[in-house]
């Protein structure tokens, strides 16, 4: 049996102004429905009742769930696998675009299956990678000869060890959240940047999906940013968020999954479609992007 985490005040801000805004159904493993509640004070969002970190792991068993098994199996991850060798390319350049460096020491936090850890190792950075699942790690190992640390090491660096430290899509996975930002604040150089990727319930897609937005992900997504409770997050740290930047193609990759959820079937076109119109709304305001990445710099 689960233990399950009852919020009294919102995780990302403590204010006592929540309220219980929707209910999402873990397509990917359970099948269950998990309550995902709404903070007033600093917009942010948090799934309710969800399973502490001693009992979340049998929600990731999954061999769909490709940051850990990197399956080719199905429409939806063949074309993630086809557009990730351009993303690992643009990442790389924002790295070296933010932090004014052509090269430095960098941590990947939640680092998959290597994938990007290896692209800037072979940019000639110093790259230490953090994954908590073991067959990821195993992956990582297998398809980059990269050995990546577990999660608890991330305690354990010396202050001002790194220039740049990436958050791809792990931020709304972990339940340590505010020991997590005090400790990168503490192993952040005093000029170094912190970039985190986490999908954006403020987004067109989010609103015109609602329930059966593929991002919610519950249980394994915990919080659910917008950029105001983003930004509150980061300067309770004494971090303030620098810039936005838009992730186009998870527009495309979170409608098809979601289609697929709300219909039981792909619809290709409508996916197309929703992700281009959902990209459209982000040209003139980059905070509305399915999935934002925050540079994020001490104060």
């Amino acid at each position: 049996m689960s233990n399950l985490i009852t919020y009294r005040q919102c995780p990302i801000c403590s204010s006592t102004q929540i309220t219980a805004v929707l209910d999402a159904k873990d397509y990917t493993v359970s099948k269950n429905n998990f309550s995902i509640w709404h903070c007033q004070q600093c917009n942010g969002r948090f799934t309710q009742h969800v399973p502490d970190a001693a009992s979340i792991g049998a929600y990731y068993q999954s061999a769909d769930y490709i940051s850990h098994s990197d399956t080719k199996k199905g429409l939806v991850n063949r074309l993630y696998h086809f557009v990730r060798s351009y993303t690992l390319q643009s990442k790389k350049n924002l790295v070296k675009e933010v932090s004014r460096r052509q090269n430095g020491v960098l941590l990947d936090v939640g680092a998959g299956t290597g994938a990007f850890a290896a692209t800037m190792q072979q940019a000639n950075w110093q790259v230490t990678g953090l994954e908590p699942d073991a067959i990821a790690r195993e992956n990582a190992m297998r398809n980059h000869g990269l050995p990546l640390e577990s999660l608890s090491q991330l305690f354990s660096f010396p202050a001002q060890s790194f220039d740049v430290i990436t958050m791809w899509h792990v931020l709304e996975h972990v339940h340590d959240l505010h020991p997590y930002i005090k400790t990168f604040q503490k192993i952040l150089k005093q000029q170094g940047v912190l970039i985190i990727a986490v999908p954006n319930y403020t987004s067109y897609d989010a609103t015109l999906y609602n329930r059966y937005w593929a991002a919610y992900d519950v249980p394994r997504h915990l919080y659910h940013f917008s950029p105001q409770s983003m930004q509150q997050l980061m300067a309770q740290h004494g971090f303030i968020v620098d810039a936005y930047r838009p992730m186009w193609f998870d527009s495309f990759y979170v409608a098809m999954l979601s289609e697929q959820y709300k219909n039981g079937h792909n619809n290709f076109l409508n996916a197309i479609w929703n992700g281009f119109i959902s990209n459209l709304k982000t040209l003139a305001n980059t905070e509305r992007c399915s999935s934002v990445i925050y540079i994020i710099r001490k104060k």
